[in-house]
């Protein structure tokens, strides 16, 4: 493979070959990262909703410790 492109000029090896890879595998690429993304995001919205909820329960224990027994 390196004798291949040993021959070739610069401009093949680092602008025709990506964009050609570009467009073969862009779709794969696009859902690879897409999964990633939305992978993250939910990831992050998980630990947002559970970080809410320990607040949440917090306050209400530490309010009713406070009031004393009813």
């Amino acid at each position: 493979m390196r004798e291949i492109f040993a021959g070739l000029p610069w401009w093949v090896k680092w602008i025709a070959v990506p964009v050609i890879a570009l467009v073969v595998f862009g779709g794969v690429i696009a859902s690879v990262v897409g999964f990633v993304i939305g992978l993250l995001f939910k990831v992050l919205l998980f630990v947002a909703l559970v970080g809410g909820l320990i607040y949440v329960v917090r306050k209400f224990m530490s309010s009713s410790t406070s009031r004393g027994d009813w």
